[in-house]
Parts: C-alpha cells; structure tokens; sequence
C-alpha cells in the first residue's frame, strides 16, 4: 500500500491548524494538522462532494 500524497487546505488558520487532504479514485482522506492521534477520516468521493456542495451553498447566502 503507498503513502498517501496530503495536500494542504488553502483556508488554514494561524499556526498548525490545517485540515490535509489526500485523494484516490475510490477514496478521500481528511485529517488535521493539530490532532495529536492524527485520525484520518475517510469517505467516498461522491459523499465529499455532498458535503462540499452543502457547505458553499450555506456559505453563499
């Protein structure tokens, strides 16, 4: 199995607080930099897209 490639989010915070992404045909993986147990969160590209649709669209108003 390959490491995954992280990408860090354009909208971080001051200091270390930055949510990382990492992608795969099948997957997204999301974890954030301060999280000392360094939990990833796991989900299908379809339900990420969800989430992101839903968010800009409470960010729009």
């Amino acid at each position: 199995m390959s490491t995954p490639a992280w990408q860090k989010s354009s909208y971080c915070q001051e200091g270390e607080a930055c949510v990382h992404i990492s992608a795969t045909p099948d997957s997204i993986h999301l974890t954030e930099s301060a999280d000392p147990a360094h939990a990833v969160l796991t989900t299908t590209p379809a339900a990420f897209g969800t989430l992101l649709r839903a968010l800009k669209s409470n960010n729009s108003g």
